[in-house]
């Protein structure tokens, strides 16, 4: 049902903990896959670097049209774009100046519309699915206090998600998300030790919601924005 063969994946975020378990379930259902990466360091320890049908892109900040120019030159044929590249920044809006909310702004909303333009692109002649990554503040508002900059930029997320998947779906682009929760990383449990992890999403699991929204499988759903919240 989430057959990939020879279909060309681009996943930003994929040095991620949810960007490795994305592009893992890809490469095993027979993608190829585009990952971009910021710094050498990422990809010279990424999980899957030597997978031949692997390509990795020293691209940048892809909130720099060049740099996401750089993701999407030369793709040929592009089946799916999901875009899980972004930032997390938790502060009370005393703290958060102009630069702060821009730096959330332009990792999570400038990035994914900017990548969002490039895929739709890329695949106008053939259709194909683009896949977002939200936040439970996006649809929870109230969830986002003391980190308003970042449930702002992800609620923007949202909204560009609806209005791209309106836009673009009469040529054959499906275009969805996925807001999950805090999800069960080494990361998060450090942060949080005392929490219950066990209600977390692990990040296979979204990983399998996306890889739905991104698969020929999906033949109906556009401009959802799906909770991936595990038992939390």
């Amino acid at each position: 049902m989430t057959d990939f063969a020879d279909r060309q994946v681009i996943v930003t975020g994929g040095a991620g903990a949810l960007g490795a378990a994305v592009v893992g379930a890809l490469l095993e259902r027979g993608a190829r896959c585009r990952v971009p990466y910021r710094r050498a360091a990422d990809a010279e320890r990424y999980a899957h670097r030597d997978h031949a049908r692997l390509t990795l892109v020293a691209a940048g900040d892809l909130a720099d049209e060049a740099a996401v120019a750089r993701v999407y030159d030369g793709i040929g044929p592009l089946w799916a774009s999901i875009h899980l590249a972004g930032g997390f920044a938790a502060a009370p809006i005393a703290d958060t100046d102009k630069a702060a909310l821009t730096a959330q702004l332009d990792a999570n909303l400038v990035s994914c519309a900017l990548c969002c333009r490039a895929a739709v692109a890329a695949m106008r002649a053939d259709g194909g699915r683009i896949v977002n990554v939200a936040a439970r503040p996006a649809l929870e508002w109230r969830a986002g206090a003391g980190m308003t900059a970042y449930a702002v930029s992800k609620a923007g997320v949202a909204a560009l998600t609806a209005a791209l998947a309106e836009e673009v779906v009469s040529a054959g682009i499906l275009v969805n998300a996925v807001a999950p929760s805090i999800m069960d990383t080494p990361a998060n449990r450090k942060a949080m030790p005392k929490a219950e992890h066990a209600l977390w999403p692990t990040v296979n699991e979204v990983a399998a919601t996306i890889l739905f929204l991104a698969s020929p499988a999906n033949a109906v759903t556009r401009g959802a924005v799906v909770p991936v919240y595990g038992k939390s």
